[in-house]
C-alpha cells in the first residue's frame, strides 16, 4: 500500500485554536471520547480550542501521537435504531502531548497558559490515589492527584492567586464520585506538602471539580481491520482508534460550566446535572445488570457473545422482559428516559462491529451480580411485595454456571480463588435447596444474608433444580410463558 505519513502539513490543515484543556490520559477511550467531542464543538460552535495531552505514566503513546502532529481518525461504528452507522473521522482538535517523565518543568508550564479553561483525566480507576511516596512537588509525583496539585500550585503561583485563574476539573475515571475525591486527595497533597492556607482556599473557591459519568464502548486499535481502514484513509495512521456509534457524558457542575464547554450547542449526548446518581443508577443496573444477567444465561444456553444472546429469541425475549419488567420499574428517572436509554443499550448489545465474548465479561460475576443486579432484586421486592423471577432465574444460572461445567465441557471460571473454592466445595452438598441456602447466606459474597429475604431461597433453589436437572432451555421455555 503506498499510504501517506499523516501530519498536518500534508493535511493542510492550518486553523490554530489556543489550548484550552488539559487531557491527562492518551489513551484509546478519551482520544475517542473527549478529543473528538472537542473535535466537534470546534466544528459546530464557537469553542475553539485545542487539547494539550499528558502522558500519566512513563511508557505511553505520546512519541507516536506527536510524530502525527496530533492527528489521527476515529472510526465510529454501530447501531441507532436497528440501523448500522459508520463515521471516518480525522481528529484536529489535538495539538500534540507531553511526557512529564521526560521534562516535568515543560509539564509545569501548561499552567502558565491564561486561555486554559479545564483539565480531564483518565488514569484507571486505580489513579485517584494517594501516594505518600510523593514527598515533594519540586520532583514530579508519581500519581495524578500529585501532579494535578503540582500543576494547580504552579497556576497559582505563576498568577498571583487571581482569582479567575481557576480551572474546571471533570475526571473521567470509572468510580464513584470521582470529582470529589480528586479534589480530596488534591487538598491532601496541600497539606502534606505544606503548600500554605493561601493556595488551598484558592482552589477551594475557584477550582471546580465534578463528579462525572462517561459511556462509550472503545475496543481501540482496529488490529483485524486496520490495513482496510488505512488503505480507504489513504494515511499509515498509527493512532488509528475504533469505537462504537454511541455516546454519553453526564457532569454534575455548576450550570456555568456551558458558557465555557457548549457542548449543548452541538447535538452532543451530554448532561449537565445537578445529581450524578440517578445516572450512574441507570446506567449500572440498566446496561451493566444486563449485561451481568445475560451471561451464565446465555452461556449455558449455548451461546458466545452479547449480540447472540439479544438476538436469541428465547434468551433475547428473557432478558429483554427482565429489563423492561423488572430493572426499569425500580429506577428514579422518567419511563420514557427509561426506556430510551435501555433501547439505545440493546442496540449497542446488537452492534455488528463489537463482538463481545460472554465468557470475556464473566470475569468476577459474583461481585459484579452484587452491585450490578442485586440493587434491582431488593428494590423490586421493597416496591411490589414480590419477587422479580428473572432476575433470580439469573442468579440460579450464575450458581450453575459457577459449578464450572457446560454439559461436559469445563467452563474457564474468572474469579477469586476463594470464591471458586466456595462454589466447588458447596456443589458437593448435592441438594439445590442446601446449595441455594449457602451460597446465598454468604455474607463476604452479598454483605448480607439473601435467605433472609422472604421466598428468595426457594424461588432460587427451584430454578436451580430445573436449570441443573432439565437444561437451561427447558428451564428458559417455562420462565419465558
Amino acid at each position: 500500500m503506498d499510504l501517506k505519513k499523516l501530519d498536518r502539513k500534508i493535511t493542510q490543515l492550518d486553523t490554530t485554536y489556543p489550548v484550552k484543556i488539559i487531557q491527562v490520559g492518551e489513551g484509546n477511550f478519551l482520544r475517542a471520547f473527549v478529543d473528538w467531542i472537542v473535535d466537534k464543538l470546534n466544528e459546530k460552535t464557537d469553542f475553539n480550542g485545542a487539547v494539550k495531552i499528558v502522558q500519566p505514566i512513563p511508557k505511553g503513546m505520546v512519541q507516536t501521537l506527536n510524530n502525527q502532529d496530533g492527528l489521527y481518525h476515529v472510526i465510529l461504528q454501530g447501531v441507532m435504531k436497528g440501523e448500522d452507522v459508520s463515521e471516518k473521522r480525522l481528529i484536529q482538535s489535538v495539538y500534540g502531548g507531553i511526557n512529564p517523565y521526560d521534562d516535568y518543568q515543560e509539564f509545569l508550564k501548561l499552567a502558565e497558559n491564561p486561555e486554559l479553561q479545564m483539565i480531564v483525566s483518565n488514569t484507571t480507576e486505580a489513579g485517584i490515589a494517594f501516594d505518600e511516596g510523593d514527598k515533594t512537588s519540586d520532583t514530579l509525583p508519581n500519581s495524578y492527584p500529585g501532579k494535578l496539585t503540582a500543576l494547580l500550585y504552579h497556576r497559582f503561583d505563576h498568577f498571583s492567586g487571581e482569582s479567575d485563574k481557576g480551572l474546571i476539573i471533570i475526571p473521567c475515571e470509572l468510580i464513584e464520585k470521582n470529582g470529589e475525591h480528586l479534589k480530596n486527595y488534591v487538598l491532601k497533597y496541600a497539606g502534606y506538602w505544606d503548600l500554605g492556607e493561601e493556595f488551598i482556599r484558592w482552589v477551594k473557591e475557584n477550582v471546580v471539580f465534578c463528579n462525572s459519568l462517561v459511556d462509550r464502548i472503545v475496543p481501540g486499535y482496529p488490529s483485524d481491520k486496520a490495513d482496510e481502514f488505512k488503505k480507504e484513509l489513504g494515511f499509515d495512521d498509527k493512532m488509528l482508534v475504533s469505537a462504537e456509534y454511541f455516546h454519553l457524558w453526564v457532569i454534575e457542575g455548576p450550570d456555568w460550566i456551558k458558557e465555557k464547554f457548549p457542548v449543548h450547542k452541538a447535538n452532543l449526548n451530554i448532561k449537565f446535572v445537578d445529581n450524578l446518581l440517578p445516572y450512574r443508577r441507570r446506567k449500572v443496573r440498566i446496561l451493566n445488570g444486563i449485561h451481568t444477567s445475560m451471561v451464565p444465561v446465555g452461556y449455558l444456553y449455548g451461546l458466545s457473545t452479547v449480540r447472540e444472546s439479544i438476538d436469541n429469541d428465547v434468551v433475547g425475549s428473557f432478558l429483554s422482559k427482565a429489563l423492561h419488567e423488572e430493572i426499569i420499574p425500580t429506577l428514579d428517572l422518567t419511563r420514557e428516559e427509561l426506556t430510551e436509554f435501555a433501547n439505545a443499550v440493546l442496540d449497542r448489545f446488537r452492534n455488528p462491529f463489537i463482538k463481545h465474548q460472554l465468557i470475556s465479561i464473566a470475569l468476577n460475576s459474583i461481585s459484579k451480580y452484587k452491585v450490578r443486579v442485586l440493587p434491582s432484586v431488593l428494590k423490586y421486592y421493597e416496591i411490589n411485595n414480590e419477587l422479580p423471577k428473572r432476575l433470580l432465574f439469573s442468579l440460579a444460572a450464575l450458581i450453575r454456571f459457577y459449578k464450572g461445567d457446560r454439559n461436559g465441557e469445563e467452563i474457564p471460571l474468572n474469579d477469586s480463588d476463594d470464591i471458586i473454592i466456595l462454589f466447588s466445595e458447596t456443589w458437593k452438598l448435592n441438594d439445590y435447596q442446601n446449595i441455594t441456602q449457602t451460597i446465598l447466606g454468604n455474607k463476604k459474597l452479598w454483605e448480607q444474608n439473601l435467605n433472609e429475604v422472604d421466598g428468595m431461597t426457594d424461588l432460587v433453589s427451584c430454578y436451580l433444580k430445573e436449570i441443573d436437572t432439565n437444561g437451561i432451555e427447558t428451564a428458559l421455555s417455562k420462565i419465558n410463558t
